[in-house]
């Protein structure tokens, strides 16, 4: 929202100019802020500058040369699709069958993502094959196409086929926490960029050889590892370390502050380099015993949330959900600063209030995923079906394509 709102706002500000009659004249620059704010009337200008000022505005990335728009495109889409992703979400765990009355749904306009004050049936609209509103008695409610119906029962399937490779997720991401366990309402809330189904807190019950839970004093309960499997225990960077050392070596750089050019021979421009670059500090390593602002302990750090991150679907996370994480992966309130410091490996985007993390050796030039998820590209045909406002030809076939 916020994405869309600063655009508008540049839109307002900078209004496109009729095409140039003579095309090989040089074209005219763009205006800048600093020309046009000072023509506004100054209540108008104090407005618009607190409103582009304000972190919901603000690009967390500060250096336009620093920029991805591919990536950056990544999360427009995301904000596309929020309305259908929480509408999804929310009624997916009603009661069969899934209908929720137009005046309750209304009320609900946080859940189901879309402003308040809004008319709902206008973004049910956007998704004719996928949402539509049918008529209870004289009540008209929000319910699924049979389409809609038939991918969920499909993505069920999914779920079921992948439940193993989510288990191994989920062992290693216990196993790079601190005391080798997590709550399970924090899982549940990162469970979509983990490609967890929402009943996972009943499946991890039917692996008690690697999985217990517990309740801890507060009352919340705690997902436990109950067996350490070495086999396990080994990041991606280390995968990536043995395939081409110079090329992880090059992608880390951790600072060493001095004065003046060092005198160095061979071997200690070496050892530097090792200090300075990422040796691999194992995430599976226990971190508790390193000093908290030691570069060792920056190091294990950064490892720590790349080893999350490429447990992620898509190879990135929202801020909210590393958060989430704080405690359990040690980490400081410095993160802003140390994930910024390594943008060769992370890339940053969003706004000051809201940004996710990107690793960006996972994505193309073009924005996509080297490796895709069978989770991934199932939620790829969604997103087709939501762009359709009917079916055409040659669009992949579900189960039960026909519309109610």
């Amino acid at each position: 929202m916020a994405r869309r709102l600063l655009a508008t706002t540049k839109a307002h500000l900078f209004p496109s100019s009729s095409p140039n009659p003579n095309p090989t004249s040089a074209s005219t620059p763009p205006t800048s802020i600093s020309s046009i704010l000072p023509l506004l009337p100054c209540k108008r200008r104090k407005k618009l500058l607190k409103k582009l000022q304000s972190p919901r505005l603000s690009p967390i990335q500060r250096d336009p040369s620093r920029r991805l728009p591919f990536l950056d495109a990544i999360l427009d889409r995301d904000a596309a699709f929020r309305f259908l992703s929480r509408t999804r979400s929310v009624l997916s765990r009603l009661p069969s069958p899934r209908l929720l009355p137009l005046p309750l749904a209304g009320k609900l306009h946080h859940d189901l993502g879309f402003p308040r004050g809004r008319k709902l049936s206008n973004f049910v609209s956007r998704h004719p094959l996928l949402l539509h509103l049918p008529r209870v008695g004289s009540t008209p409610h929000l319910a699924f196409t049979s389409l809609m119906e038939s991918l969920l029962e499909e993505e069920r399937t999914l779920f079921d086929s992948l439940e193993p490779l989510r288990v191994t997720s989920i062992r290693k991401l216990l196993m790079i926490t601190a005391n080798h366990r997590l709550p399970l309402a924090k899982l549940h809330h990162c469970r979509q960029i983990l490609g967890l189904p929402d009943d996972f807190r009943d499946r991890v019950l039917k692996y008690p050889d690697f999985f217990r839970v517990a309740v801890d004093p507060d009352g919340r309960h705690i997902l436990e590892l109950v067996k350490w499997d070495p086999a396990l225990a080994i990041s991606a960077l280390e995968r990536d370390f043995l395939v081409d050392e110079n090329r992880v070596r090059r992608t880390f750089k951790f600072a060493i502050e001095h004065k003046k050019a060092l005198p160095l021979d061979e071997d200690e421009e070496r050892r530097l380099d090792e200090l300075t670059t990422f040796p691999l500090i194992s995430p599976y390593s226990d971190g508790s015993g390193l000093k908290l602002w030691s570069v060792e302990a920056e190091k294990y750090r950064v490892g720590v949330i790349h080893e999350f991150l490429s447990l992620t679907l898509e190879k990135r996370a929202w801020i909210h959900h590393i958060v989430e994480f704080k405690e359990e992966f040690n980490l400081t309130k410095h993160t802003y600063q140390m994930l910024l410091k390594q943008p060769r490996a992370f890339y940053l985007a969003g706004t000051e209030m809201n940004w996710a993390v990107f690793l960006k050796d996972a994505y193309r030039e073009d924005g996509t995923l080297i490796e895709k998820d069978p989770q991934v590209l199932f939620n790829e045909k969604l997103q087709r079906y939501a762009c359709m406002a009917e079916m055409e030809e040659g669009a992949p076939l579900v189960k039960g394509d026909a519309m109610s």
